[in-house]
């Protein structure tokens, strides 16, 4: 079974509900499977908050998830047009398996939710980009083929699924930000199938 690493930091639900979706969409695709991870708090001084098992919910990643999964969607929050410090925090620790090259030629996607129109959503999904290709990973976006990305008037975007409302209501996706959500798991999932095939 091929595996795809879903990696997310939610701070108030909308950034896991989309991981959710997008893992459906990922294991409609038969012989590829998503694994859900999450990463923990950290301080202002960036040290983790947490300990290593949280007490429900996903569980923290660790280098060897990255290491084994054939393929990597990687989610957070918007935070002033970046991804937030406890997924930076985490990409951050990434150097071992870079040195080996472990994440080489492995497609990559990227999501996030803002809590505005305008409130930085592209300029998240390109700088989550930026590690991902450091890594040797191929970047993989959304199409306009997927007919929701060209109806929507909230979320979507060609660098990468998007919700527009905030991290604090994890039901208030648009119908077409779901669909994007999930093309965005089916299209990583086939490609990951056809490279591995």
């Amino acid at each position: 079974m091929l595996e795809i690493l879903v990696l997310y930091y939610s701070k108030g639900g909308s950034v896991k509900e989309m991981s959710k979706i997008i893992a459906r969409g990922i294991n409609s695709v038969d012989g590829v499977e998503a694994k859900l991870r999450t990463v923990p708090e950290v301080s202002p001084l960036t040290t983790q908050q947490e300990g290593k098992i949280p007490e429900s919910g996903d569980l923290y990643a660790n280098l060897s998830d990255l290491e084994s999964c054939q393929g990597l969607v990687l989610g957070s929050p918007t935070r002033f047009g970046n991804m937030a410090a406890p997924l930076k925090y985490f990409i951050d620790s990434m150097s071992p398996i870079w040195i080996k090259g472990a994440m080489e030629d492995k497609p990559a996607s990227v999501f996030t939710s803002s809590g505005s129109v305008h409130g930085g959503n592209e300029s998240t999904l390109l700088s989550m980009q930026l590690p991902l290709l450091h890594l040797g990973m191929l970047i993989m976006g959304i199409p306009y083929s997927t007919p929701s990305l060209s109806s929507t008037v909230s979320g979507g975007t060609p660098y990468g699924s998007s919700h527009v409302g905030g991290d604090s209501n994890e039901n208030d996706l648009t119908s077409d930000e779901k669909s994007i959500c999930f093309a965005q798991g089916e299209r990583i999932a086939l490609l990951v199938k056809k490279i591995n095939g």
